[in-house]
């Protein structure tokens, strides 16, 4: 029985790359016949069936103008708190040991095809719109674009976009930076990849818990990304939060609105009342209900104003920080590749056999080093 690795990481979401309609430097377009198009819908037109029940529901529901969403696509590619889809890329072994020209690559073929469609199966709460698998670069390989959503949600729209919620309502309940909703769920189709693996002969070919099947810049790369990840979920919490403080500081304007009802008007006399009888039975009350409602008023005001400045000066730090990630997950990108095309290069000088050779022997060398240590 053979055996492969298994990746599965998150992509940029390119659909016109992966539909074909942009055809890259690495594709061949004579292979390009044998690529499988599983879903090809247009992302506004799935916002459009996934959400607008929801979306007149919630709609029909509001006072205000202010808070009608005319387009809940627009609202979410235009807002902070959520993306309006993810992607995952999906593949088995590399370019030497499942190349997509060989017998192996259209075992990866049959392999990645019986997943994808579990795939819809299985994650209810993940509506896929498009998914391609490209046979016409180097290794097989998976683009699954996805829109997460939750269901009877008690705030904003019964059914709406959120990733966390998403993974939650499939089983999987975050524990920390490290063991996130998301990472968990990943490890999860990892395995349900190895189980169509075996059912041809595959194992999964696992390199170590340290991802040591990844440059050390890609496994960097792979640690910024989850520390950027868990820093946008932190900034998402703080921004609800701080959406439903501004809303109570709207609700509070309103409240004022209401003193000009006719339940705070004072009523004329009654024929006969003296004025000392008129102060006692109507003005008194009413001067100690209308102290009594705004310093209510006045309490409530202050005391959100000042919540909305801590989180918004909690936010500020935390968006630095994520800039301040990216700005480290291009530099290893940047070095990633530049070293890659320096190995390219040392690689074509020296051969295959001898590259690899000088490659794995520093390894043999420490582990024979470890195992005399331990004798």
């Amino acid at each position: 029985m053979q055996s492969q690795t298994i990746s599965i990481m998150l992509g940029k979401g390119s659909i016109s790359h992966n539909s074909r309609k942009f055809i890259a430097d690495n594709v061949d377009p004579a292979r390009t016949p044998n690529n499988i198009e599983f879903a090809n819908q247009d992302i506004k037109q799935a916002y459009h069936d996934l959400f607008d029940d929801a979306l007149t529901k919630y709609n029909a529901k509001q006072t205000r103008k202010d808070r009608v969403i005319p387009d809940y696509y627009e609202k979410i590619r235009t807002g902070k708190q959520e993306k309006t889809f993810y992607e995952i890329i999906v593949q088995i072994g590399n370019k030497n040991t499942m190349n997509a020209k060989s017998p192996n690559g259209e075992l990866a073929k049959t392999i990645l095809t019986e997943y994808m469609y579990d795939f819809v199966d299985r994650n209810k709460n993940l509506y896929v719109f498009s998914a391609h698998l490209h046979m016409d670069e180097e290794t097989p390989h998976l683009h699954i674009d996805f829109i997460p959503y939750t269901t009877g949600s008690k705030r904003g729209l019964e059914t709406r976009v959120s990733l966390k919620k998403a993974m939650e309502q499939l089983g999987f309940v975050g524990k920390g930076r490290q063991e996130t909703e998301f990472n968990l769920w990943v490890e999860s189709e990892k395995k349900q990849l190895e189980q169509a693996m075996i059912s041809h002969d595959i194992q999964w070919n696992q390199l170590g818990t340290h991802n040591e099947h990844l440059s050390v810049y890609d496994y960097k790369k792979q640690e910024r990304i989850k520390e950027v990840k868990a820093l946008e979920d932190k900034v998402e919490t703080l921004e609800k939060r701080l959406k439903d403080v501004e809303e109570d500081t709207a609700d509070i304007d309103s409240l004022t609105h209401d003193l000009t009802d006719d339940l705070w008007v004072i009523p004329d006399p009654k024929r006969f009342m003296t004025a000392t009888n008129y102060k006692k039975e109507y003005v008194v009350p009413f001067i100690q209900k209308l102290k009594k409602v705004v310093n209510h008023i006045i309490k409530d005001y202050l005391r959100l104003k000042h919540e909305v400045k801590s989180l918004r000066s909690k936010i500020l730090p935390l968006k630095m920080k994520i800039n301040e990630q990216d700005e480290t997950i291009d530099r290893l990108i940047a070095e990633n590749k530049d070293d890659s095309l320096k190995l390219k290069k040392l690689q074509k000088v020296l051969g295959y056999k001898t590259f690899n050779e000088l490659l794995n022997t520093p390894k043999e060398k420490n582990k024979n080093v470890r195992e005399k240590d331990y004798r």
